[in-house]
Order: structure tokens, then C-alpha cells, then sequence
């Protein structure tokens, strides 16, 4: 199991960096997820202008946690990144890089760290709308 990069950042997250982190001539397969703030939101009444992401102290230590789930006992190379603080449209909120031997793991690795990171990471956001309402998203899973 290798974690290369586990991280909760106010920076602006760097999708090369992660890609390099897990770049390994071992490996011949590499995904990478990038999670961006957009403009809409289903329950939104108008559009989204940004995402106010807050998280629990121990958040980091549950993102590595979470991505040493992940890996198992797997060959994966993982570089994973939450971005916290106020981010616009089109900024880069979260960051998933994984190489593997095969593609296949490297998907599945991939897969089940982003779906744990949206359902179990300590991280919640504060979404806000063009009319200037709120709404928090995340709270309680």
C-alpha cells in the first residue's frame, strides 16, 4: 500500500502534481478524478457562484484512512486532496490520482475512494446561489 499524497488544503489543488505523485514505470495504468464547483445544483433556485468547503480537524487522518481502504492489499499508488475554503465556479474541490499495474484495479481503487471520500470524509460545504441564498450540503453523510 502506497499513499503518496493525502491531503486537506486551503491551496489551490494541482492536478499535475497528483499525477506525477503516483507516476511509476511499474505501472501501467493511471486515473485520475478531478471533482470541480459548478454552476448548478438540482435543488438550487438559481445559479451556483461558489462552495464554502469546511472540515473536522481529523479529516486528513480519515483521508488517508480512507485511502488505505481503498488500496487493500492491491498494488495502487494513490495521491488524494480535499480543497477547503471559499471556491468559485470551475475551481478544483477534490483531487483522485491512482496508478496501478492494470486498469481495472486502478478504476476500482479509484471509484471506491472517491465514493468513500463523499460519504464518509469530514468535509462539509456551504453552497451559495446567484440570489445570495445558502444552503449546507454534506451534513450528517
Amino acid at each position: 500500500m502506497t499513499i503518496r499524497i493525502a491531503q486537506i488544503t486551503t491551496e489551490p489543488l494541482d492536478v499535475e502534481a497528483h499525477r506525477a505523485a503516483v507516476d511509476d514505470p511499474r505501472m501501467g495504468a493511471e486515473i485520475t478524478f478531478v471533482g470541480r464547483v459548478r454552476d448548478n445544483d438540482e435543488d438550487a433556485a438559481t445559479p451556483v457562484v461558489a462552495l464554502e468547503y469546511s472540515a473536522h480537524p481529523d479529516a486528513e487522518t480519515t483521508l488517508r484512512t480512507l485511502a488505505a481502504q481503498a488500496i487493500g492489499d492491491s498494488d495502487a499508488l494513490v495521491a488524494a486532496s480535499h480543497r477547503i475554503g471559499r471556491l468559485e465556479v470551475g475551481d478544483a474541490a477534490v483531487i483522485v490520482s491512482v496508478s496501478s499495474g492494470h486498469r481495472d484495479v486502478a478504476y476500482e481503487v479509484s471509484r471506491e475512494l472517491i465514493e468513500a471520500i463523499k460519504h464518509s470524509l469530514p468535509v462539509w460545504k456551504r453552497q451559495i446561489e446567484s440570489d445570495g441564498a445558502t444552503v449546507w450540503k454534506g451534513l450528517g453523510g
